[in-house]
């Protein structure tokens, strides 16, 4: 059949990286130098700040050391996969030894970084919860109750609450830049290393990032909502038990589920989200501007990281501001408008006028197009922001409050999660068609501007994540001033504004992380496609197989997210029990003659995410050999499309559903009306973002072996077959080795192995309380 545009041209050979490029990706790399100093400059200013009493200061020790050790045993199992994946790349085709040892390189420098960004990110969430918490203190002793601009009435002074939102916008802050900062520096040093082959070699830096990025985002949120009480019911002397009253065995747990969660986890899923990006942007950059494109996306890039820099700078509360929400509103725009003017001014200052005058371009149909690529820049990044500024719109829509916190809440959560989903769905529909068409008829230029569009988008959402982070900052320093027991009412009362406008941004943070993935997998699509050389009779659309490959991309994603929801499920059900267990076996722990094993349910947290995570994490990678080698290139392009078409619907409803009631300070155990929403908006949602463009970046790499070994002359069906089937066994293995384990720990997890007879007082981690 024929297709509508020509395939862009896979020979590359005519690109250099002239001297006058290099010196460009040497200033994209200083500014990401830069941006790790500013990070270090916002994360030196949180740890500076008062830490509290001895007792808050020993709890807060307690939730780093409980961190430390859940992502150690992670990085362990990652290291493994790690090795086995490098070893792997080492088989793959390419043009010649330095570019296949490259990619393995590649691959393990952007998991180390990526897996970098999750320890820091998750050692700046819970600095910043305790410095938070003892600057909460201050409203109950003796800060004066006067009003405020950010204040009403009789509440907590004005100054209390905007140095605990500013140290919250540090901790956030601090993330968002180093997370880009980190990104653009591996991208940049891979290219002064690899010059015009840095585009083949990255993509296995792309996959390492995104590969890490699907476990930490999942391990961390499997621990985050199995430590989260509103799982289930515990009850003390027939009372409800608070999540952070000390009697609660699972109160620790829960503070180290944020920093492990919602650090490590965003913090990783936000350095793939920049690393995918910069790899797309290059590979095809590199097609459709020739020796320009090996350095250009860089800059842009670099762009982005300013502009976040300067949106987090003046995110930060003042005294003027009429409420909270007037910060989002003076970042975001300020960080959109100063991407979209130094994206415009290197756009007219780095390109020429015209596509025929650019060199190394081998692609014909680029060389004839009409227009000038500096427009086509500067409206791709446009079409990214403005995408980005219509995602706040619709998740404000989205999280509209519910009639109560009954059953009709869950039906409201639901509701808010379909619309959300619908109109994620819409935009990056209408985003990334819009960007296509700015190629005309050359493919390489349309599928660059696909990515530049991505690019747009995630020039804002550093914004978003230091926002972003008064939920889970908030949220910890509630749980140390509730173990405490140090001024817990007033306390949270002062936290609970700064915490409410978190999850308002988190609502808008992953909207755009959804829609930068669906921009991000989109592109590698075009992007293996194209590599996979001229088509044949199964990439015909009316093939069968073409509908099995988009069907079973659909089926990936609804097992990646069903796998994730039981295990997430598991997981609670096991520490309400061992909690539970505690209460009713230990009445000291009730009288408050005795504390609980806290460190237990640390543990139990741990292990579970660890024997969860690894068979839904390595869908990501083993879905796409599966399905390539066993039907062939064309069908494999229909899975990655029909993953993407799903994964944005079910990332954006699962992310959004329950946002109908959001969180707030006091909730009781199992009493919480939004907790069976916590799963899906906190550990399952997120986690599909990655899950694409570490399957978009699998496809990439495998593409021209599944195009040797395919359909066509040279096929080998045996080598197509065994490669699939070893595929489709691991898989296999693993998830029967995760049920046995299961069952091996009694049918709701480790909570029940003899515990009463076994467990010393404070076994299996540090006593918080000293």
């Amino acid at each position: 059949m024929a297709q509508p545009h020509p395939r862009p041209d896979t020979n590359h050979a005519a690109a250099v990286l002239t001297t006058d490029l290099r010196l460009t990706v040497m200033a994209a790399a200083t500014v990401a130098v830069a941006a790790l100093l500013v990070a270090a400059v916002l994360a030196h200013r949180v740890h500076a700040a008062d830490e509290g009493t001895d007792r808050t200061k020993r709890i807060a020790a307690a939730v780093r050391e409980g961190a430390r050790t859940h992502l150690t045993r992670h990085l362990r199992t990652l290291a493994l996969l790690g090795a086995i994946g490098c070893a792997l790349l080492l088989l793959l085709p390419a043009a010649d030894g330095n570019q296949r040892a490259g990619r393995s390189v590649s691959f393990l420098l952007g998991a180390g970084l990526a897996a970098l960004s999750g320890h820091l990110g998750t050692r700046l969430a819970v600095l910043g919860g305790a410095r938070v918490a003892a600057a909460s203190r201050a409203a109950v002793l003796g800060e004066p109750r006067r009003p405020g601009p950010l204040t009403t009435g009789t509440a907590p002074g004005a100054a209390v609450l905007r140095r605990t939102a500013r140290l919250a916008f540090r901790t956030g802050g601090a993330v968002g830049v180093l997370t880009a900062g980190l990104a653009l520096l591996g991208v940049c040093g891979t290219v002064l290393v690899h010059a015009a082959d840095a585009p083949e070699v990255l993509t296995g830096f792309g996959l390492g990032a995104a590969l890490v990025a699907v476990f930490l985002r999942l391990g961390g949120g499997l621990f985050a909502r199995a430590a989260d009480p509103g799982a289930g019911l515990v009850t003390a002397g027939g009372r409800d038990v608070a999540k952070d009253d000390p009697r609660h065995a699972a109160a620790l747990a829960d503070l180290v589920g944020n920093g492990v969660g919602h650090g490590a986890g965003t913090a990783a899923d936000l350095f793939a989200s920049h690393a995918v990006s910069l790899v797309v942007t290059l590979f095809l950059g590199r097609a459709a501007l020739g020796d320009v494109g090996l350095a250009f996306p860089l800059l842009v890039s670099a762009i982005g990281v300013v502009a976040t820099t300067i949106g987090i700078l003046a995110v930060g509360p003042r005294r003027t501001d009429p409420s909270g929400t007037a910060a989002i509103g003076r970042g975001f725009p300020l960080a959109a408008a100063t991407a979209l003017a130094l994206v415009g001014v290197a756009a007219f200052l780095g390109l020429p006028f015209s596509y025929a005058a650019l060199a190394g371009v081998t692609d014909p149909a680029v060389r004839a197009a009409a227009g000038d690529p500096r427009v086509l820049v500067c409206t791709a990044v446009a079409l990214g922001i403005a995408a980005a500024a219509l995602a706040r719109r619709f998740a404000g829509a989205a999280r509209r409050p519910g009639p109560g916190p009954g059953g009709p809440a869950a039906v409201v959560g639901t509701g808010a999660g379909l619309r959300a989903a619908a109109g994620t769905a819409l935009l990056v529909g209408l985003t990334a068609a819009g960007a296509f068409l700015l190629g005309g008829a050359a493919t390489a230029l349309a599928l660059f501007a696909v990515a530049l569009a991505g690019s747009g988008l995630l020039t804002t959402v550093g914004v978003l994540v230091a926002v972003n982070a008064l939920g889970p900052v908030t949220d910890t320093a509630r749980g140390v001033l509730g173990i405490s027991a140090e001024e817990h009412g007033a306390g949270s009362r002062v936290l609970a504004g700064p915490g409410a406008l978190g999850d308002a941004a988190g609502a808008v943070a992953r909207m755009v992380a959804v829609a930068a993935s669906a921009l991000a997998a989109t592109a590698l699509l075009g992007a293996s496609r194209g590599a996979a050389g001229p088509p044949h009779p199964a990439a015909d659309p009316a093939h069968p197989a073409q509908l099995l490959g988009l069907l079973a991309g659909a089926a990936v994603v609804c097992l990646f997210a069903g796998a994730a929801i039981g295990a997430a499920t598991r997981s609670a059900d096991a520490v309400v029990r061992e909690a539970r267990r505690q209460l009713r076996e230990r009445p000291g722990i009730t009288e408050r003659t005795e504390r609980p094993g806290y460190g237990r349910v640390v543990d139990l947290c741990t292990r579970d995410a660890l024997r969860e995570s690894p068979a839904p994490g390595l869908l990501a990678v083993l879905a796409p050999v599966a399905v390539g080698f066993a039907l062939g290139p064309g069908p494999l392009g229909a899975f990655l499309a029909g993953a993407i078409a799903t994964g944005v619907l079910l990332a954006a409803f699962l992310a959004h559903c329950g946002e109908g009631v959001p969180n707030g300070p006091g909730d009781r155990c199992g009493a919480r009306p939004g907790a069976a929403g916590g799963p899906f908006r906190d550990t399952v949602g997120p986690a599909v973002d990655p899950l694409l463009t570490a399957m978009g970046a699998a496809a990439l790499l495998i593409v021209p072996a599944v195009h040797a070994l395919g359909p066509g002359p040279g096929a080998d069906p045996l080598v197509r077959a065994l490669i699939a089937v070893t595929a489709c066994t691991v898989l296999v293995l693993v998830a029967v080795r995760a049920a046995v384990a299961r069952r091996g720990h009694g049918p709701h997890g480790a909570a029940e192995v003899d515990g009463a007879r076994r467990e010393p007082q404070h076994a299996g981690g540090p006593d918080p309380l000293g």
